[in-house]
């Protein structure tokens, strides 16, 4: 019987065990693969990228996309596609760093297996925004250095020095590039569009003798420039300015890392695709309402301040964002969505790992989160050096660490995971208190629910013996998770209660109500009806729709699923009755409406028409009766009682309307006109005759 090869998601698999350097068996490969959705049998390489080239090439001319079990030959397997077939769809996935190469490697069959599936999942692309460079270069120092760092660039840039306190400097021979003295005050934009603003600005003189001298300085000077190279040594003139693309800042007095940055700058000309990190829509955003703020989190937490604030709702600039992801973990109504992957390919990917990996028969998954630089590479050199990682650990490389939120950790779990580790780039510590606050909020979800605490982990170490030291004393948790297979449907507060439901279905301890911290995106919101006049300023305050009304009559109604606790509400509500209470309601109530305060409506007193609520009128009318100028007489205070129709037209019916006037006129018309026009002829007739002498019948004189 002919054998059938290996396909993973509709993908073409090809395994290679790199010249049988990972203890692969086909048999069960084939099993472990099989067992996780895959058919076909495992045709297992062991020199795929050499001798075995012809394997990959008839691969590619199917018509199925190739997933192909190596990264470190990731280039030349596309060189030979490009000639080949430049339109073959290939992937590529590694399973030897992540899982052949390790102590454990023999009982990593369901690891590699999950790995594979994974990688079959389809990605979307992520949307791109341009940048453009002419290779305007702004060199800012302090001394001699910056004068020859210009001199190196001058061939390739267009580059000019900027001297922050230039103290006894030679002049140069030939004024090869401009030379000027100032502090830059400020600084703004970004590769292709940096503006700053100079103090203490001036020109170089050209008659300095023993040292650069300038003309008469002035402050408030502006430029603008396409790169930036700072040599001062002094303050980045960007917060996260590591993250600021064409923004190098090497230490001057490192000349291999000056040099460095020259050779990078060189190459930044021409156009340039940047990934848009983040996806944003303001019609969900909780950021402001009237001017009343509300959400800031976004805002708070991004470190190269490409979010500002916009009114009602914020702004992100996609060529100042660096991509960490921060603003979509922390963001609690999916306003800001981040989009590398797009879609939902990470949770789909996340699905596929997991559930293939308990198919089969893996146990105890760890979830191991990391990046493609730092974390990439600390497990390239445990798997190289060291014991490589454990078989239950499951690598799932991301962008960013930082990008995770509520909703991936909680989908982490309710797939199966028993534990999850983040492996976080030392330099990078600053950036993670938005992660932190994620990792809190699913423990206490996961403790609240008898789960137990400490599933989530943070490894922060640059030592890759120490990385494995901690992943290899983890203890398997007592407890194991039920994994479930739910689509990730929706935006980030759909998946977020698919998955906390699915925890709560299958918890040791399942709770109806569980209390939250302070500041948690899920909650309820309670009213003081003594103090709440139903002016509904509250509904319309509401970004989410989580606060209701009802146009038929006084009514305010709550939708605790929607609820980000975003504050806006409480803000907004000019009897200050309102407050916030952080918590997880797993009952079906959260999913309707339910009443917060009612009241009959008042009928008016003319037509009986219902409207307004009946407290409040008769509040209104006993506060106002006697006690305001407008207000002195019965009449007036019977008009409060009216509807507004009614009400305007008691108004016009009184005597003593304001607005009456006069009796209008009777309008003229044609005949009006034409009649006068006779009676004026006749008129004029008459006294003509009698200027003329005539007599009147009786022979008289007229």
């Amino acid at each position: 019987m002919e054998r059938k090869s290996m396909e993973m998601g509709g993908k073409r698999v090809l395994v290679c065990n790199c010249e049988s350097s990972m203890p692969l068996d086909e048999k069960a490969l084939t099993r472990a693969c099989q067992a996780a959705g895959a058919t076909g049998d495992a045709d297992l390489n062991s020199q795929l990228c050499r001798a075995q080239l012809g394997n990959f090439q008839r691969a590619i001319l199917g018509e199925q996309p190739v997933v192909v079990a190596c990264t470190q030959e990731a280039p030349l397997f596309g060189e030979v596609a490009a000639e080949d077939n430049p339109q073959a769809e290939i992937s590529f996935v590694n399973i030897r760093e992540n899982g052949g190469w390790s102590d454990e490697a023999g009982a990593a069959m369901p690891k590699i297996a999950a790995l594979l599936a994974a990688a079959a999942v389809e990605a979307e692309p992520t949307p791109q925004v341009a940048l453009s460079s002419q290779g305007v270069c702004l060199i800012y120092g302090n001394d001699g250095r910056a004068i020859e760092a210009a001199k190196q660039l001058a061939g390739r840039l267009e580059v000019t020095v900027l001297l922050r306190q230039p103290g006894d400097i030679l002049p140069p021979g030939d004024m090869d590039v401009p030379i000027f003295k100032g502090s830059i005050v400020q600084a703004k934009g970004h590769l292709g569009g940096f503006g700053i603003t100079v103090n203490d600005y001036a020109p170089a003189s050209p008659s300095g003798r023993a040292q650069l001298a300038f003309e008469p300085p002035r402050d408030n000077a502006f430029s603008e420039c396409d790169l930036i190279l700072d040599l001062t040594g002094g303050t980045p003139l960007f917060p996260a300015h590591e993250k600021r693309d064409g923004y190098l800042r090497p230490d001057p007095g490192d000349p291999v890392a000056v040099q460095r940055a020259l050779f990078e700058l060189a190459d930044m000309v021409g156009e340039y695709d940047k990934p848009r990190y983040v996806s944003y829509n303001g019609d969900i955003c909780a950021h402001s309402r009237s001017r009343k703020t509300g959400c800031t989190r976004c805002l708070d937490i991004c470190p190269t301040s490409a979010i500002t604030s916009a009114g009602d709702t914020v702004e992100i600039d996609p060529l100042v964002c660096a991509g960490c992801g921060a603003c979509a973990s922390v963001c609690p109504t999916g306003a800001a969505t981040y989009q590398l992957p797009a879609g939902d390919s990470l949770f789909m990917r996340l699905r596929s790992l997991l559930e293939a990996y308990g198919k089969a028969g893996g146990q105890a998954p760890l979830l191991l989160l990391h990046d493609d630089k730092h974390g990439a590479e600390v497990i390239a050199l445990s798997a190289r050096l060291g014991r490589g990682l454990p078989a239950r650990a499951l690598p799932f490389p991301l962008n960013e660490v930082t990008q995770v939120g509520i909703d991936f950790l909680a989908a982490a779990f309710a797939y199966g995971a028993e534990q999850v580790v983040i492996l976080a780039d030392p330099k990078k510590r600053d950036e993670l208190s938005g992660l932190a606050g994620q990792i809190g909020l699913v423990e206490t979800v996961l403790n609240g629910l008898g789960y137990g605490a400490g599933r989530v982990h943070v490894i922060d170490a640059a030592d890759p013996d120490q990385v494995e030291g901690q992943l290899y004393d983890l203890a398997t948790p007592a407890l194991g998770m039920t994994g479930g297979n739910f689509l990730p449907l929706g935006g980030k507060r759909s998946r977020a209660f698919l998955a906390l439901r699915h925890l709560h279905d299958k918890a040791p301890q399942p709770v109806d109500h569980l209390p939250l911290p302070p500041a948690a995106p899920f909650g309820a919101v309670k009213v003081d009806t003594e103090g709440c006049t139903l002016c509904l300023a509250c509904v319309g305050a509401c970004p989410t729709g989580a606060m209701l009304d009802d146009e038929s009559r006084p009514w305010l109604g709550f939708k605790e699923d929607a609820c980000v606790q975003c504050g806006l509400c409480r803000n907004t509500c000019p009897e200050q009755v309102i407050t916030l209470e952080p918590r997880l309601n797993f009952t079906t109530e959260a999913m309707g409406a339910i009443a917060l305060n009612e009241a009959e409506p008042f009928e008016c007193i003319r037509c009986g028409t219902p409207f307004g609520v009946r407290q409040s009128i008769e509040r209104i009318a006993d506060q106002l009766a006697g006690k305001h100028h407008m207000f002195q007489d019965s009449d007036q205070i019977e008009r409060i009682k009216m509807c507004e129709n009614c009400r305007v037209t008691v108004q016009f019916e009184s005597p003593d309307n304001p607005f009456q006037g006069g009796a209008r006129p009777t309008p003229r018309t044609t005949d009006d006109y034409l009649r006068e026009r006779e009676i004026e002829e006749a008129r004029q007739k008459v006294l003509a005759e009698r200027a003329n002498g005539k007599t009147d019948n009786d022979g008289g004189e007229v």
